[in-house]
């Protein structure tokens, strides 16, 4: 629980700070600001709680907190609905598996393969360290090549802010990469007992400025529909659009990640031709 507890410290504060007594509604009070943010004497006013445990939170310390008393600090500090579910869950009041590494090195099920196969669109399998597990042959071929480096290139956060080519060619990339973090981080508050996440936090803002940053926003997402714009070297602007299938087969790690063309851009008619190619070269 002590790295839930941090993480929910760092977060609460994050959102904090954020914040301006404008915001809530507070035209003065506390006297003179020197640091940007709501102070912990106001958000805990707000939420009916002391300054000193509300101190205590945000520092990581082992303080009860009933659910009330957490959704009254996620309405104060005005929190989206995934930042509440982020909160709720770091909190203790929404399920936190323990992820174990036999779970992730799973290998695949046959049968999921056999499906993503038959696709006829870029689809990949993925883990929540966003470690690509299983592919279809249109996913390297349109989206980018991530068996040249089967390691590192088959994370698609690395890959995203450590590949050239898609720092390049991905043409929404600012959007992309702040999405990317964003669920990376929520996995990362959902993901107890793995050591993994802090080891690839630290290694990547330590070669990626642009990751570090966008990981000290504290930003977190759930799994959405998201655009996918791509400048493909073969094929010229491929447009998509990624819906997600998670808890597959009971399993809450796996999500299934499909690439569908966006009507009217061209990009059907572009991987219908992509396919004829790659028949010709089987």
């Amino acid at each position: 629980m002590t790295q839930s507890r941090n993480l929910l410290g760092e977060f609460l504060k994050s959102r904090r700070e954020r914040l301006q007594p404008a915001d809530v509604g507070i035209a003065g009070g506390y006297g003179r600001r020197r640091t940007p943010g709501l102070r912990r004497e106001e958000v805990a006013e707000m939420a009916n709680v002391s300054t000193t445990w509300y101190t205590w939170l945000e520092q990581g310390r082992d303080v009860a907190a009933s659910r009330e008393v957490m959704e009254s600090i996620a309405r104060v500090l005005l929190l989206s609905h995934d930042e509440r579910l982020h909160v709720m869950r770091l909190s203790g009041f929404g399920d936190l598996p323990d992820w174990s590494e036999q779970q992730l090195a799973s290998p695949i099920e046959p049968g999921l393969q056999k499906i993503i196969d038959q696709l006829p669109y870029p689809s990949i399998i993925v883990n929540r360290r966003t470690e690509i597990i299983a592919w279809n042959r249109q996913a390297p071929r349109f989206l980018y090549d991530f068996l040249e480096d089967p390691v590192m290139g088959r994370n698609m956060v690395w890959s995203l802010f450590m590949n050239p080519y898609l720092r390049n060619r991905v043409l929404n990339w600012e959007d992309f990469a702040e999405y990317s973090a964003a669920i990376l981080r929520s996995y990362h508050g959902q993901s107890k007992g793995d050591p993994w996440y802090e080891t690839f936090v630290q290694r990547l803002s330590k070669e990626s400025a642009e990751f570090a940053a966008r990981w000290d926003r504290h930003n977190v997402k759930e799994k959405q529909t998201q655009p996918f714009l791509l400048n493909h070297p073969d094929f010229g602007e491929l447009s998509f659009e990624i819906n997600t299938f998670g808890h597959i087969n009971g399993n809450e790690d796996l999500h299934c990640c499909v690439y569908s063309p966006i009507a009217g851009t061209g990009t059907e008619e572009k991987l219908v031709k992509g396919q004829a190619t790659l028949t010709v070269e089987q």
